[in-house]
């Protein structure tokens, strides 16, 4: 097969969408296929445009033999409503001379990944142009979350969105989301059932292997991060890794490490980057429970996520149908607990049930006597997080995921 992935954010050396996608195309071109991306350059988490890209000038590579086209991106400094708009519309313009470029090479389907969603209608007089295959994969649910999240207002608007959005979705050959909710949705906005796919986020179970740590009562040095950050070998390390954005209600966090700030056990460790991360600092000054650590290299993903006895994942209320937070497929491989803020019918909260503990959104307090009643009982820690680590071994494998995203792959040619 030849297979143009069109992702603006392709960036397989770090955690989120960018990596699933590059982990996406390298799989593909491991089996064989030619495999060519369509991309912005890297700017994510910190906003900024990576050292030896360009954001002004158009760009080809080659990565492990894929090769990649980085079209020129307008990166604003602070990411807020009309700064996102102008972004993604700036790719999305600058993307389409390299789209219509691949008419020479004719692929035989062109696989976007939204966000943005804004590339679709070009995807799809690509595809009738040349009369191949259209695939559209919903990473998140950018129009209905700009207006549940405030990024954008006007019922006027969101109705014209809600509609030329649910047009576009009806006319894709295949439509996919990570999770059975979003899938729904999808169902909702008019995409028939025989052309709906389920493509969850997946995690390398071997690469993230649990952390054997020492019995109780047991005399240990402190070592790895615990000792970098230094926090005590017998403490218990709250963890939040990921990106700090406005989607996660990450101040939840700091609010939670105020009331357990008497807590001399309970440390919290929040790791990575994003435009949040600043006011998060802001609100964390002062706190000797709180500590901060930038993003870390891939190598120590598994070292970073054993460090955790309990991983902190929240989310607004508003946000947590329209996403799946992809940091939860490592969590779950790391071994250990997980708290989500999410109301427990979303996606989510039915992720989570029976592996971790599922809080109400938005309730600082609600959160930080979990995070204390979990502190008090490692045999529960230890329970919940076996389960999550089965879960991710059976449901969430990547090899299992892309080969069942190889198989679509060849029906939705074949038909």
């Amino acid at each position: 097969m030849k297979i143009l992935v069109y992702s603006m954010n392709f960036m397989p050396e770090l955690a989120g969408i960018g990596k699933y996608s590059g982990e996406m195309a390298e799989w593909l071109h491991a089996r064989g296929h030619e495999v060519r991306v369509i991309a912005s350059p890297p700017f994510f988490p910190q906003w900024s445009v990576f050292e030896g890209h360009s954001a002004r000038a158009w760009r080809t590579s080659n990565w492990n033999g894929i090769r990649i086209f980085r079209c020129p991106t307008w990166i604003p400094a602070r990411p807020r409503a009309l700064g996102r708009i102008a972004h993604l519309l700036s790719f999305t313009l600058s993307s389409i001379p390299v789209l219509l470029a691949q008419v020479r090479w004719k692929p035989d389907v062109v696989f976007v990944v939204e966000p943005p969603v804004s590339c679709a209608p070009a995807a799809l007089c690509f595809s009738k142009l040349l009369g191949i295959r259209s695939w559209l994969h919903i990473q998140d649910y950018e129009v209905d979350a700009a207006f549940d999240l405030g990024w954008l207002r006007g019922e006027r608007v969101r109705r014209f969105a809600q509609v030329a959005e649910r047009w576009l979705m009806r006319r894709f050959d295949r439509v996919s989301s990570i999770s059975s909710t979003m899938c729904a949705r999808a169902r909702e906005k008019g995409v028939d059932e025989q052309r709906l796919v389920m493509f969850p986020n997946w995690v390398d179970i071997q690469a993230i292997q649990p952390v054997v740590r020492p019995h109780m009562g047991e005399a240990v040095p402190t070592q790895g991060y615990r000792a970098e950050l230094n926090i005590p070998a017998k403490a218990v390390v709250v963890l939040y890794a990921g990106s700090l954005g406005s989607k996660q209600g990450i101040e939840l966090l700091a609010e939670a490490a105020g009331l357990l700030v008497c807590s001399h056990d309970i440390h919290f460790v929040f790791c990575g980057n994003g435009p949040s991360r600043a006011s998060l600092m802001d609100a964390c000054a002062g706190l000797p429970n709180a500590h901060f650590l930038d993003l870390q290299p891939a190598e120590r993903l598994s070292e970073l996520l054993g460090m955790a006895d309990i991983h902190v994942l929240p989310q607004r209320a508003d946000a947590a149908d329209l996403v799946m937070p992809s940091k939860l497929g490592g969590m779950f491989a790391s071994g250990r607990s997980v708290i989500v803020t999410a109301h427990a019918a979303t996606a989510l909260g039915e992720a989570v049930q029976g592996r971790g503990v599922v809080v109400e959104p938005g309730d600082a307090a609600a959160l930080a006597d979990a995070i204390e009643q979990l502190s008090m009982s490692p045999s529960t820690r230890e329970l919940l997080g076996a389960a999550g680590r089965r879960f991710a071994e059976a449901e969430l494998d990547r090899n299992v995921i892309l080969q069942r995203l190889e198989e679509e792959l060849q029906r939705c040619i074949a038909r």
